[in-house]
């Protein structure tokens, strides 16, 4: 257990090998050797503290594991308990921020001041910098179930704090004043079909683009002027776009259209048929066509939207916008209308209405001027009447002034 063994400068110290128990992870018995002692009752005492360590199950050795193989082994866990969809997107996210960082070192000599230096890195130029410290956290939470490391240095790291003036600006996302809106949609007019019908849609809905490449000719119904949110298309594993149930029950949800979207779905559908007919594709049976699909009848990526989008905004010099732009749009043209919260909520399927509020309470422009003008408008009115009264009055005295008295 301990022995003596003879330096390289001659002097004479003590060493130990303790057994560790058996790997989680390989199976295999594990060893861990300490040198350097000065004498053997030094030697001894280190060796009483390791296997007071080991029957604790505490850390038993400097792990030589890799963040990126544990990482990995989370990932695998994850997959199950999450959408395919939301799995694809957290392991994009880690392959770009977090892998390069991370992925490399081993896991048991992540210090917490690197991992202070890494979140306040992302805090400055990613918005989403709590999900990727929640990422990193997890894995470090696995690391630590397998008893690689003490403690988890995400727990200890001071998370960034987003100024007030920059969270007030969480939904100052571009977006189009119905000036803007009409403006890009007799543009879209002049591009193929289906652009124009895409956008339409878009602006008039308030849909999300994985619910509106879902759409199927079933989901409308023409009768009654309704769509239905029955399902989403999203990008999944390898790039595939699968078909999902939506996120939350308020996601699905039946809304109306106004006649003029429900003419320009109609004349799309006709086309559609047209197109089909001329190609010799045969549509999907049973109401399960896809209203928006390629050439060869295949479901739509998400990018085309955005790609489309693109190429009307710098084509024409138009103010840039993202597809999620027009449901932003939708929903405060809504509130500008006239709409309640409780109507725009059941709209746009938001789950918690203080979504809806937030936007509600970033009122449009056009919205904020006409406050200001009703109050001047106001104001004006009340001063001109008091200037009429106040005529009236004086004209009184004065003709007092001139009647003269009977006797």
């Amino acid at each position: 257990m301990i022995k003596k063994y003879k330096k390289k400068n001659g002097t004479i110290a003590y060493m130990f090998k303790a057994y560790l128990g058996i790997d989680p992870v390989t199976g295999k018995k594990k060893y861990t050797t300490k040198r350097g002692f000065k004498s053997p009752q030094e030697a001894k005492k280190a060796y009483n503290r390791l296997m007071v360590q080991v029957e604790e199950n505490d850390v038993v050795t400097n792990s030589q594991r890799l963040f990126s193989e544990l990482a990995d082994e989370w990932f695998e866990q994850y997959k199950n308990t999450v959408r395919e969809s939301t799995y694809v997107a957290q392991k994009l996210a880690y392959k770009k921020h977090i892998f390069p960082l991370f992925g490399n070192l081993k896991i048991s000599r992540i210090s917490i001041p690197y991992c202070q230096k890494q979140v306040n890195h992302w805090y400055s130029y990613y918005k989403k910098y709590s999900n990727l410290i929640g990422l990193t956290s997890s894995v470090f939470k696995y690391a630590l179930s397998l008893r690689l490391i003490r403690s988890n240095p995400m727990d200890a790291v001071i998370r960034p704090k987003r100024k007030k003036q920059i969270d007030e600006e969480r939904y100052s996302a571009p977006y189009y004043e119905k000036e803007e809106l009409l403006e890009f949609l007799e543009i879209a007019k002049n591009y193929p079909d289906p652009i124009y019908p895409i956008f339409r849609i878009l602006a008039f809905t308030g849909l999300r683009k994985g619910e509106l490449l879902a759409l199927r000719w079933k989901d409308i119904d023409f009768e009654k002027s309704t769509l239905s949110v029955k399902q989403t298309l999203a990008t999944c594993d390898k790039w595939e776009i699968k078909f999902q149930v939506p996120k939350t029950e308020k996601s699905l949800r039946t809304i109306s259209i106004d006649s003029e979207t429900l003419q320009v779905i109609k004349r799309w559908q006709l086309k559609q048929k047209e197109y089909f007919l001329k190609m010799g594709i045969k549509p999907t049976k049973n109401g399960e066509q896809l209203l928006f699909v390629s050439e060869e009848n295949k479901p739509l990526y998400l990018d085309y939207v955005n790609h489309n989008l693109k190429i009307i905004i710098n084509e024409n010099n138009l103010k840039r916008i993202t597809p999620h732009g027009f449901r932003h749009t939708h929903c405060s043209l809504l509130f500008e209308s006239g709409a309640s919260l409780k109507e725009v909520q059941v709209r746009l399927g938001h789950t918690d209405i203080k979504t809806t509020m937030d936007i509600y309470t970033h009122v449009t422009k056009k919205q904020t001027e006409e406050t200001a003008n009703r109050f001047a408008d106001f104001m004006s009115s009340t001063e001109e009447k008091q200037g009429s009264l106040q005529k009236v009055k004086s004209m009184v005295k004065s003709e007092k002034k001139q009647t003269i008295p009977i006797r």
